[in-house]
């Protein structure tokens, strides 16, 4: 949670914003559960941050708040807050699995030492033997140190084997929890902070290495329509299906994501314009080309169709400016009917 809510919420004014909270969400139709009480507590709380700007998008653009949304929302903006409790669990193990083997290791040190004493005394005393039961019974200590010191190193090799395992295996949990972090949870692709990283990443290899690169943006068709007529559960299929084709499209190295709503992105790292036309107008022919249907009655829904427009990454790039060059291109595509695929270059030689 920010800290400017954090503070709010533990101060005089918390009442009056968990009030103003359920009175706005009552007023925007929204179900006061309790993830989207604390989405619209940070967006209330600071309407001006990221979260905020993006319910007021969604309010202005009149989309609805379905539970899609709200997990959306939160993998993309409360990922530290979701993620807080697992990660502490996981370094309270990681640092009982090191304290042990810390101990595990001082005692070793100190049976290795106590076993280098044990040695010189032997030593010396071999030298000052006169019969030989007096070397028996050095020979018979030497023995017994021998095996106390072996069942020692055999247990430490256990504990150090075992303390390996475990983090590796908090090694794979922690890993898997980073990439729920970053994927949306109703399509499974990359979310909007997994994107973000990315296309900077993306647009840095890019001018550094004098490499091609393209991102395309990607927008379902009439969506809000769809949603209004069949309901948001059906909405959500549609979006999962289209999602589906964009991934299977999108073979490593390319990176499909979803950006929001119903818009999609995908970067393709050095690969061409003419391949990404290409592409793209696959995903749309193969997005178009079925009658879907609805699952719950079996009613016809129709086909689906998407709008597309791409640009290619110019020398001073950033990801905001690419991104701004892709999204006029796929509101051309919007004007231009729909359906289509738009290039920015063409928007560019056109002007």
């Amino acid at each position: 949670m920010t800290s400017s809510v954090e503070t709010t919420l533990r101060g005089p004014e918390a009442y009056s914003l968990s009030r103003r909270v359920i009175d706005e969400m009552e007023a925007a139709g929204v179900w006061p559960t309790p993830l989207n009480f604390e989405l619209w507590l940070h967006y209330l709380g600071d309407p001006e941050g990221a979260l905020g700007r993006e319910i007021q998008r969604l309010l202005a653009a009149r989309e609805p708040f379905t539970e899609a949304t709200a997990d959306m929302l939160a993998a993309e903006y409360l990922p530290r807050g979701r993620l807080t409790e697992e990660i502490r669990d996981a370094g309270r193990v990681l640092d009982r699995e090191l304290s042990s083997v810390a101990d595990a290791i001082s005692r070793a040190h100190k049976s290795q030492a106590a076993y280098g004493q044990t040695l010189d005394k032997a030593a010396t005393s071999i030298e000052s033997a006169g019969d030989g039961d007096a070397l028996k019974t050095i020979v018979g200590g030497l023995s017994t140190a021998t095996r106390r010191i072996q069942r020692e190193n055999e247990t430490l090799e256990k504990r150090l084997d075992a303390s390996t395992k475990e983090v590796a295996r908090l090694r794979e949990h922690l890993e898997q929890v980073r990439r729920d972090a970053m994927t949306d949870a109703l399509t499974n692709l990359a979310n909007r902070k997994a994107f973000d990283e990315h296309l900077a990443a993306a647009c840095d290899q890019a001018e550094a290495g004098g490499e091609q690169m393209v991102l395309a943006v990607l927008d379902v068709d009439h969506f809000k329509r769809f949603n209004d007529t069949w309901g948001h559960q059906t909405g959500d299929q549609v979006l999962r299906y289209v999602a589906s084709v964009i991934a299977r499209f999108s073979p490593p190295p390319r990176i499909a994501a979803r950006y929001g709503g119903e818009e999609f992105a995908v970067i393709f790292p050095r690969e061409d314009a003419a391949k990404v036309h290409s592409a793209l107008e696959s995903i749309r022919k193969e997005i178009g080309s079925r009658s879907l249907r609805r699952r719950s009655t079996n009613d016809e829904l129709g086909a689906v169709t998407i709008s597309a427009g791409f640009a290619t990454h110019r020398a001073g790039d950033t990801g905001a400016t690419l991104l701004e060059r892709a999204d006029a291109a796929l509101y051309a595509s919007k004007r231009a009917g729909r359906n289509r695929v738009t290039a920015a270059e063409a928007l560019d030689r056109a002007a």
